[in-house]
């Protein structure tokens, strides 16, 4: 345990700061859900805050460990990490700021100073946690961190949690419609634009997520992006735990492999949770063109697996025999 927090204790110091105030966020929002009951769009004021602080805590703790084992340009990397620390603790505490007063974060053209002076810091810090990741992105192509299976879980995940952060651009963009609503007092507000589409604001979703079940919703596939570097780290822990009772897992070439097939299919649920939404459909709505698109992924997946899995195993040397080792 001593030595686990003595490594904590050399990741990228900015970001863990950030971790450790969204990780007081989601305590204090969790309390939110329990005592308050002011409602937005049929939803807990703070159940908005508890989501994006619980994200945040997540991937900056990757991004703190990540930019800790960095072999060149540490310096830039130092500061790059900082950028999205402070750009998220900014965004994220207006998201905190405006659950408290009981109205909207995002899309919200209210005229009043907190909404208006917050909502242009937070476009700014939008584009701020954008450009961190792409940099961060770029380095990472040019550095290996780790074995080959860890260096390419690192960066396809950090990939693709940049093609989550574009979503995130949509998202802050709005689509240009005028949406009225009410917060949590009965006060009119005006959104403009919002996650979802071909679907009013406030209709079903899945629990706790609140991911629209009537139409398109751009959430979806920016979660996916955002945890996509944990899902892939998880996956090279879970392969070196297997390689040890797996003869043909212990190949670093077969483990790298698979971590590669792995995000083809991560990859490929991004893209059809992206299509869905783009043509307003519900994330539990596949017709036949998202089936379509939904086979076409899972199929080159199970093929790829397939031929890895298969010459990895007739790779494996046969045990040697008795007689062979006595040299008969």
């Amino acid at each position: 345990m001593h030595n686990v927090l003595a490594e904590v204790r050399t990741w990228h110091r900015p970001l863990m700061l950030m971790v450790s105030a969204m990780a007081a966020l989601v305590l204090v929002s969790a309390i939110g859900l329990l005592v308050d009951s002011r409602e937005i769009l049929n939803e807990s004021v703070w159940i908005k805050p508890f989501k994006f602080a619980f994200s945040f805590a997540a991937y900056g703790a990757a991004l703190a460990w990540l930019l800790s084992r960095l072999k060149k340009a540490k310096r830039f990397g130092w500061w790059t990490g900082t950028v999205f620390a402070l750009s998220g603790i900014i965004d994220v505490g207006f998201i905190a700021v405006q659950a408290a007063r009981g109205t909207f974060s995002h899309f919200n053209t209210s005229t009043d100073k907190v909404t208006a002076i917050g909502a242009q810091v937070f476009s700014i810090g939008v584009l701020s946690l954008f450009t961190a990741s792409l940099v961060i992105a770029i380095m990472l192509l040019f550095q290996k961190i780790g074995d080959k299976p860890l260096t390419r879980a690192i960066r396809a995940g950090v990939g693709l949690a940049f093609a989550g952060m574009a979503v995130a651009l949509v998202l802050s963009r709005g689509d240009g419609e005028r949406d009225h609503v009410t917060d949590a007092y009965g006060r009119p507000v005006e959104l403009s634009g919002g996650h979802s589409i071909g679907v009013e604001p406030g209709g079903s979703g899945l629990p706790i997520t609140r991911w629209s079940t009537e139409g398109g919703d751009l959430r979806v596939s920016h979660f996916f992006g955002m945890h996509a570097l944990h899902a892939l780290l998880a996956l090279v822990l879970l392969l070196m735990v297997l390689a040890t009772r797996v003869t043909w897992l212990r190949a670093e070439r077969v483990r790298a492999q698979l971590v590669s097939v792995a995000a083809f299919a991560y990859t490929g649920l991004m893209t059809v949770t992206a299509f869905q939404a783009f043509r307003g459909h519900s994330v539990i709505r596949v017709d036949g063109a998202t089936g379509a698109v939904l086979a076409g992924f899972a199929v080159v997946t199970v093929v790829a697996l397939t031929l890895v899995v298969r010459k990895a195993v007739r790779q494996v040397p046969e045990p040697r025999t008795e007689f062979a080792r006595l040299g008969v």
